[in-house]
C-alpha cells in the first residue's frame, strides 16, 4: 500500500514537472522570430515533403540533355519543378552539384541535399525572395540517390543550420 502511494506521487509529479516543462520551452519559432533583429531575413527551416519542394534544375555540364532527364527524375518522386535547362549563370560546376536558395528555402534545399548524399555544394543568398531551390548539376553527377538512400542522408545531414545574419521563421501550425 504505501510503495502504492509512492508511486502516485511520482506520477503526479511527473506530469506536473513535463507540464511546466512544455509551458516554459523557449525553443519555439515565434520566441526566435520575435528577437530577430529589423531588416534580418527570416528562415524557413521546415523540412518540407517533395510535393511541396518547388525546383530548377540547370546544367551545368556539357552533357545534353542533362537538366531535362534529372528534372524527370525529380517531378517523378513528386518535386515541383518550374524550369529546366542550361544554368542560366553558366559557371561550370566541378563537383556534383549547386543548391541556391534563400532564406525560404533553407529547409528545402535540405531535402534536396540529401538526394545527393550531402555532396552538393551550396550558395545562400539572403536577400533571394523566392522559395525556390536551384539544382545546378555539375560535372561529378551521376544520379539522384535512391529512396533509401535519401532517407538515410536525411538522417545523417540531421535539421538544416540558420545562416548567420538569419533569423528562424514563426514556426508554422
Amino acid at each position: 500500500m504505501r510503495a502504492l502511494v509512492v508511486v502516485g506521487v511520482l506520477v503526479v509529479f511527473a506530469l506536473v514537472f513535463v507540464g511546466v516543462a512544455l509551458v516554459r520551452d523557449s525553443q519555439g519559432g515565434e520566441v526566435a522570430a520575435a528577437n530577430c533583429p529589423e531588416g534580418w531575413p527570416q528562415a524557413d527551416m521546415v523540412l518540407r515533403e517533395a510535393k511541396d519542394i518547388k525546383i530548377n534544375v540547370y546544367n551545368a555540364t556539357d552533357t545534353v540533355g542533362l537538366a531535362e532527364s534529372v528534372a524527370d527524375d525529380f517531378a517523378g518522386r513528386e518535386f515541383q519543378v518550374k524550369k529546366k535547362g542550361n544554368d542560366p549563370q553558366k559557371k561550370g560546376i566541378e563537383g556534383v552539384a549547386l543548391l541556391r536558395y534563400g532564406p525560404k528555402a533553407i529547409g528545402s534545399s535540405q531535402v534536396i541535399q540529401a538526394f545527393f548524399l550531402g555532396k552538393a555544394a551550396t550558395q545562400y543568398d539572403p536577400k533571394r525572395e523566392d522559395d525556390l531551390v536551384d539544382v545546378v548539376l555539375g560535372d561529378q553527377f551521376q544520379q539522384l540517390a535512391t529512396p533509401t538512400e535519401v532517407n538515410q542522408s536525411l538522417v545523417d545531414l540531421g535539421s538544416p543550420q540558420l545562416p548567420p545574419g538569419t533569423c528562424a521563421a514563426k514556426a508554422e501550425a
